[in-house]
């Protein structure tokens, strides 16, 4: 990836990293699938209103909301309802990481280079350290929501990197939102029950609003419009690897401000999920003396075998 391209990745993972503190902040007693609902018909306005829609087929914008938006987000308000702490779910979430790289390499042929897979298995390393320090104080159900969660937002991942919308990663998000809040509401009241779901907007107080201004406006918006515009210009394997910095600016956050205090496995798997980020980005070939510091970047466009099926937004 270029060097600009490198920096919007950094600060897309910092965005969303914080953002698992303001989730647990701010759901309280609103149901889970009720507080992500409210936060997607808060996307979608600008989507009517203020951006044109992507050039993509319908197919595609309506995929891209179901497993990046209603199976991602679903799951994962379910899991921290159910227990799940925001630091750790940040880091089980990062499964996305492994599925996204085998989910491309099966379906759009990306084949990953040899630096970024031992990055991914750095970064996997550092996950099971962490899940071995912190799963035992987790219930099993938070946790396999958490990976739900993981595996819905990797097929979201390589579908939107297969439309190729080149400069219209905005407009992807926004339109996708559409079909997000209706089913998380139907989903919300069959689950949780018709009282559940009053009491939840009547508890709906300004940390629940603050909580979802900073999702649907920073998280959503602006993380997802950078994110799936570096999935349309960068092969895969390139981009998602960056979300592994996401659990290392979740924890830290988490400590001072929801008293959720990393332990040794916590520092020490967020630590090599940061070296796997390095890895993988090829950033310690860089280093000066490295015999590979002169290496030419491939071109994205030369190096994706799969043609572009959209024409490219300029």
């Amino acid at each position: 990836m270029s060097r600009r391209d490198t920096l919007l990745a950094a600060l897309v993972a910092c965005i969303w990293g914080f953002n698992f503190v303001v989730i647990d902040w701010g759901m309280g007693d609103v149901p889970p699938l009720l507080f992500a609902s409210i936060r997607f018909a808060l996307v979608a306005v600008p989507a009517c209103l203020l951006v044109r829609r992507p050039q993509a087929p319908w197919r595609t914008v309506v995929a891209v909301g179901v497993f990046m938006s209603v199976g991602q987000f679903g799951f994962l308000y379910a899991s921290m309802h159910a227990g799940m702490p925001p630091g750790l779910a940040a880091l089980v979430l990062q499964a996305q990481v492994v599925l996204t790289v085998l989910i491309a390499a099966g379906v759009l042929r990306e084949r990953p280079s040899g630096g970024q897979v031992a990055g991914v298995l750095v970064g996997v390393v550092g996950l099971m350290v962490v899940g071995l320090g912190r799963g035992g104080h987790v219930p099993a159900t938070a946790l396999l929501l958490c990976l739900a969660a993981a595996l819905s937002w990797a097929i979201g991942n390589v579908v939107s990197r297969a439309a190729r919308l080149t400069g219209g990663g905005l407009s992807l998000t926004v339109w996708s939102a559409l079909v997000v809040p209706v089913p998380l509401l139907v989903l919300s009241v069959l689950l949780d029950g018709p009282g559940a779901v009053g009491d939840g907007f009547r508890a709906f107080g300004w940390h629940a609003a603050f909580s979802t201004v900073y999702t649907a406006g920073l998280a959503s918006l602006v993380g997802y419009g950078l994110f799936n515009t570096l999935l349309a210009r960068n092969p895969s394997s390139a981009v998602v690897p960056w979300v592994l910095l996401a659990p290392v600016v979740a924890a830290a956050s988490a400590w001072p401000l929801r008293g959720e205090v990393p332990n040794t496995a916590q520092v020490t798997g967020g630590a090599l999920l940061l070296l796997g980020v390095l890895v993988a980005q090829g950033f310690l070939k860089r280093l000066p003396g490295s015999a590979h510091r002169s290496a030419a970047p491939v071109a994205p466009d030369t190096a994706d075998p799969v043609p572009s099926r959209q024409p490219l937004l300029r």
